[in-house]
Order: C-alpha cells, then sequence, then structure tokens
C-alpha cells in the first residue's frame, strides 16, 4: 500500500499573523537594542533636559546705568540710575536669578516665575503670567526667559525681530544684547534672531561652546578649551579676544567684553572711555558683568568690585592711604594725609584740585568747584571758583571746622558760633543765630549744624528734604552733599536724607565708619581701618555683602538597572529571532 504524505495547509489568516508577529519581534528587538545603545550613550553623556532651575547663590548684573546684585539667601539689592523704578527691588525675595537691562531689570523665582521693574514703555516687564522659567535675559526694552524643555519666550520691543525665539529648541543658555537674542543649545551650538546689521548673529559656524553673551552690538562665545570667539561690530575692539585663554566665564557689554579666568583673575578688551575695562588688578573674582559704561565682579567673600563710569574718577579712592580725613566736591575728592598735607583727585577745571603746597592742614572740605583747608592756627586757605566769594576766608580766625557748599563757605569758630560767606539766595548763610555747634556742613544750597547734645539743625533750600533733620539723634558728625544730608551715630553706622536718585543715600549698611562726607551724587565713608566706602553712580556695591555660591544642582540620569534591562530583552529577542527564521517548515508523516 502506498504511503500517504501529510502536508498542513497554513491558511492565509495564520500566514499573516505569523508575518506580523515576526516583524513585531524584529521590531521589539531593535527597539531595546537601541535603547540600550541610547542609554549607554547618555550615561557618559547625561541628557540636559528637563533643565534644572538655578539655586540661591550670590551674583551680579550690570544695566546700562544701575547694577543689580543678588544676594545668597534670595534677596535683591541695587544702585545706580532708578529714573524708571529699575533698582526698586527691595521687596524681592526668594530670587535665583537676576538681569539688568537698559532700563529695566528681571528676576527668576525659585518656582520659575519672574519678577520685573522699570521701564515697561515696550512691554518688556509683562512677565507676570510665565512659570516653568529656568533663566531670564534683560535687553533693550524687552526680556527673554528660557523654559525647562529648552524652548525660549519673548515680550516687548521685536523692531528688529530679537524676540522672534519661538523656533529656539535644545536651548541650554540665553542672552539678550541691545537689539538681538543669542541662544546656546545643548550640543554646543549657537543660534541668534534680531539686529545683524553689524554681524553680531554671524554664529552658525561656532561649534563647542559653553557659554554665549550678547554685547551692545557683539556676540561673545566661550569655547570648552577656555578659548574665546566674538562676532559682530568691532570698532573699540570689543572682539579682540582671539588670544584669551583659560577662561571660564564671559560677559560681552556695551561696547566691551569682559572675561574671567581661572585663576581669578579678569581681563578686558574694548571701549575704556569710562575705565570700565580697567580691571587688570582683580583677583579672587567668581563672576563679572558688563554694562555699558561700567564692569563689575564679584569676589568669593561676596564683596564686590567695580570699574567704569563714576563721573570724572571721584571715587577713584583704592590707592590712597594714610589717610585721615575725607571730603567730596561737585565732581572732586580731597583727602587729609597724617603729615598735614592734602590729596585730591577728580575734576580740575577751576583748579581745586591744586593742594599739593598745602601745609599744616588739620581739616579740608570739597565745595561744588573749590576747595577749603582749615590750617593748625585757626585761619583758612582756598582754592579754585571764587564767582560768588566763596573762597573770601582771608580774614577768618579762631576757626575750628569749615565746610565748603556749591557757592557758600562756612566756618565755625571755637566758641559755638559761626560764620558764612558766598551765595544766600536760598538762605544758606542765614546762620547768625545757631549757638551750641561742634560741626558745620555745607551743601549745595543747605548747611547743616550739629550740636553738643548730637541733634542737628539745618537751613537753606529743602527741595529733596535735606534739611529734614530734626528728629536725628545720638549723632556724631554730620556732611552734606548737593542735595543731601549724612549723619554719623555714635555706634559708627550712618543715616541720609535728601535727594537720592543716584543712590547716594543708600547708606544704611555701612558699619564701622569713623567719618563721612558727601559729594553732588555721591558719598563717601571713611572706616576705622583706613579703607573707604562709596556710594552714588554705580559705585554703591562697594558696599554690598553678596556671600558666596550654592551648590549647583546635578542632572538626573537613567538608572543603570533599567539600561541593563533594556540591554537583556534587546539580545534575547534578537537571538530568538535569528533561530526562528533559521528554522525550516514543519511537515507531519502519516
Amino acid at each position: 500500500m502506498a504511503s500517504r504524505r501529510l502536508i498542513r495547509v497554513i491558511s492565509p489568516t495564520e500566514k499573516l499573523f505569523r508575518q506580523w508577529a515576526c516583524v513585531s519581534v524584529l521590531m521589539l528587538a531593535f527597539l531595546s537594542t537601541w535603547l540600550a545603545w541610547l542609554g549607554v550613550a547618555s550615561a557618559s553623556q547625561p541628557s540636559v533636559f528637563p533643565l534644572p532651575r538655578p539655586t540661591y547663590h550670590a551674583d551680579i548684573s550690570a544695566g546700562f546705568w544701575h547694577t543689580v546684585g543678588l544676594r545668597s539667601d534670595g534677596t535683591v539689592v541695587a544702585a545706580g540710575d532708578d529714573s524708571y523704578g529699575q533698582c526698586r527691588v527691595g521687596d524681592w525675595a526668594n530670587v535665583v536669578a537676576v538681569d539688568a537691562g537698559y532700563w529695566h531689570t528681571v528676576g527668576l523665582r525659585a518656582d520659575g516665575t519672574v519678577v520685573a521693574v522699570g521701564q515697561n514703555k515696550s512691554g518688556e516687564c509683562q512677565v507676570g503670567g510665565w512659570s516653568d522659567i529656568v533663566a531670564v535675559s534683560a535687553g533693550d526694552g524687552y526680556t527673554v526667559g528660557l523654559r525647562s524643555d529648552g524652548t525660549a519666550l519673548a515680550v516687548g520691543y521685536n523692531y528688529y525681530g530679537q524676540c522672534d525665539v519661538g523656533g529656539f529648541r535644545d536651548v541650554i543658555e540665553i542672552s539678550a544684547g541691545y537689539y538681538h537674542t543669542v541662544g546656546l543649545t545643548s550640543d554646543g551650538r549657537v543660534v541668534a534672531t534680531g539686529d545683524n546689521s553689524d554681524g553680531q548673529c554671524e554664529v552658525a559656524g561656532w561649534t563647542d561652546i559653553v557659554a554665549v553673551s550678547a554685547g551692545g552690538f557683539h556676540t561673545v562665545g566661550l569655547r570648552s578649551d577656555g578659548t574665546v570667539v566674538a562676532t559682530g561690530l568691532n570698532n573699540y575692539g570689543q572682539c579682540d579676544v582671539s588670544g584669551w585663554t583659560d577662561i571660564i566665564a564671559i560677559s560681552a557689554g556695551g561696547y566691551h567684553t569682559v572675561a574671567l579666568k581661572s585663576d581669578g583673575t579678569v581681563v578686558a578688551t574694548g571701549w575704556n572711555e569710562d575705565n570700565q575695562c580697567d580691571v587688570g588688578a582683580w583677583s579672587d573674582v567668581v563672576a563679572i558683568s558688563a554694562g555699558h559704561h561700567h564692569t563689575v565682579g564679584l569676589r568669593s567673600d561676596g564683596t564686590v568690585l567695580m570699574a567704569g563710569w563714576d563721573d570724572y574718577g571721584q571715587c577713584d579712592v583704592g590707592a590712597w592711604a594714610d589717610i585721615t580725613a575725607i571730603s567730596a566736591g561737585n565732581f572732586h575728592s580731597v583727602a587729609l594725609r597724617s603729615d598735614r598735607t592734602a590729596v585730591a583727585t577728580g575734576l580740575n577745571d577751576q583748579g581745586q584740585c591744586e593742594v599739593d603746597s598745602w601745609a599744616d592742614i588739620v581739616a579740608v572740605s570739597a565745595g561744588g568747584s573749590y576747595t577749603i583747608g582749615l590750617r593748625s592756627d585757626g585761619t583758612v586757605v582756598a582754592t579754585g571758583l571764587n564767582d560768588q566769594g566763596q573762597c573770601e576766608v582771608d580774614s577768618w580766625a579762631d576757626i575750628v571746622a569749615v565746610s565748603a557748599g556749591g557757592y557758600h563757605t562756612v566756618g565755625l569758630r571755637s566758641d559755638g558760633t559761626v560764620v558764612a560767606t558766598g551765595l544766600n539766595d536760598q538762605g544758606q548763610c542765614e546762620v547768625s543765630g545757631w549757638t551750641d555747634i561742634v560741626e558745620v556742613s555745607t551743601g549745595f544750597y543747605h548747611t547743616v549744624g550739629l550740636r553738643s547734645d548730637g541733634t542737628v539743625v539745618a537751613t537753606g533750600l529743602n527741595w529733596y528734604g535735606e534739611c529734614d533733620v530734626d528728629d536725628w539723634c545720638d549723632i556724631v558728625a554730620i556732611s552734606t552733599g548737593h542735595s543731601t544730608t549724612m549723619g554719623l551715630r555714635a555706634d559708627g553706622s550712618v543715616v541720609a536724607t535728601g535727594d537720592n536718585r543716584y543712590a547716594q543715600c543708600e547708606v544704611a549698611q555701612w558699619t564701622d565708619v569713623v567719618s563721612v562726607s558727601a559729594g553732588t551724587f555721591h558719598t563717601l565713608g571713611l572706616k576705622a581701618d583706613g579703607t573707604v566706602l562709596a556710594a552714588g553712580p554705580l559705585v554703591e556695591v562697594y558696599t554690598w555683602d553678596l556671600y558666596e555660591y550654592g551648590p549647583i544642582q546635578p542632572v538626573a540620569e537613567v538608572p543603570t538597572a533599567v539600561l541593563l534591562l533594556a540591554a537583556a530583552v534587546g539580545l534575547t529577542g534578537l537571538a530568538w529571532l535569528t533561530g526562528a527564521l533559521r528554522r525550516p517548515t514543519q511537515s507531519f508523516h502519516g
């Protein structure tokens, strides 16, 4: 009997199912293996998204004519021009990052929301609805924010397209210039949008970049090897950075560029008309920021350095030594040395700094554009402008103290009475009835006297409240600026009243002070150790205590166990599929 061969017929449905199963297993194996490979790659180069928010730390930011400081406790201080309220940050809290723009200031809170103050003409401060923000940057009339997913948003002036950041992706850092915005991507490339009239947005070819900074009309990038690249306007040499090495941080100002080296020193290039590049002597610096006219540096001990615009150098007092008394004038400063000679710096157009020949001086006072010196014998000398008779002091005798105002001079006699000469249009010389006075000080248009009981009297112009001293007590020394009045308390602290448009009255944090002097737009304080404090246009930061940097939170990585499991699943699936494809089709015999 002939044998029969049984052949199992596979239905179309079963055939289709088998094909689907093979394809599914193949896809599973490929996907698992790819995930494992991706995990291995990410183990050496972790994913940066979502980006972490900054932690509490100290930092600084230089704007056009103002400076902002972030304390390690999340509070913020500011100094300089406040014409649009850009320095009104005293009530900010829980802030982890700040940036000073042209006329506004932006702060990033720890919860990812944003606050802003200052000019809002173009809506640059309308950031109240922002959330999930990890970085902010303030430009000229606009604000940019970076989300944790690497996308960006912007509000404000957009004439040049500087706010067109909706297409930014995979960005880990942003920087707003005057009219252009720059973003650093996670792979070290750079993107830019906005004004490109000077080539400041031509960054497409940059690679291996770890930090970017947008200046006025130029852009700077820091490479991973510590070298620097720059593009854009170079009329002052602000892009001449090719020779820099060992750089760890960069900041592009209006027309200058500043960089921090790994040893804590600082280099700068570009426009230096206001001495904003005079940072060669700085050391122990941990952060830098370049504004338009000035540069600020944060030291590791939380103190702040400043270089740049302060009018005519009236705050260039860092090199003075062996000083026993100081006085600030309109645009000049005068100091008395322990050998009874005098030294002066600043504007000298009227000869107000010509004090080198003075001798046997026991007190000095700097007026608007003139200087007064008191000799040990009770006579007085003067130099500088005399158009109102403010220097006519030759006949004075038995004088124990002098004070030079804007255009008038006051002298204190040994019997506690007061004499005055010069301009009297605001009643600033009406001191004839004063008695029991132990110290006198003259502002530009007002005069202040300190009584022996620690109270204070004042006369003259009171436009800014410079004469509002009736409630002062326990005062041991006084000084008057153009429209400000300072008082030194017995405990070494300082009070001030009057014009504060340039933060010249922001002296509440001063301690251990032994002498004070107020100028036109700045104030000085001499500490017991012989060092000098200054407040006013861009120099109040000398008194800030910003503490130190906080830790940076690490980026979370994929657990190793998950990576190993993915690899095992992928390899097992691939091995099974390979064997299955090699096996022949089964036959059934009868």
